[in-house]
């Protein structure tokens, strides 16, 4: 017979489980590519590129045709982006632009896309 001890216990660890895995899962209706695949994204009209870098990263080293937007002032400025178009969100490492597409889709962005690796990887 189980204790309440050992109840609470395997509560806990299903509970940071779930969290674990709500927080690395890919949310539905974001799309990941690749840097590679972003060469071919760029020579396409119609698409918004955002970097959610700070100021500073993004004038030390940014790709032509992003406009920075960083991540802390995307809720704000979000409105600055159209919903209708598919925007593709990239940062230094894949972790800021992976919370920006998030943010994005609650906001009712439909067409996300989150460039994996980032600057790090382009």
């Amino acid at each position: 017979m189980l204790d309440t001890d050992m109840i609470v216990n395997i509560l806990l660890i299903a509970l940071m489980v779930w969290f674990i895995y709500r927080s690395f899962a890919p949310v539905k209706g974001i799309k990941t590519i690749t840097t590679s695949e972003l060469k071919l994204e760029l020579k396409k009209n119609g698409k918004q590129f955002i970097d959610v870098r700070t100021p500073n990263e993004f004038q030390a080293n940014s790709i032509n045709g992003f406009k920075n937007i960083p991540l802390y002032e995307l809720q704000k400025r979000a409105n600055e982006l159209s919903k209708e178009k598919e925007v593709l969100v990239i940062c230094q490492s894949g972790m800021r632009s992976s919370k920006a597409s998030k943010m994005l889709k609650k906001l009712g962005f439909k067409h996300i896309t989150n460039v994996k690796g980032g600057m790090s990887a382009w």
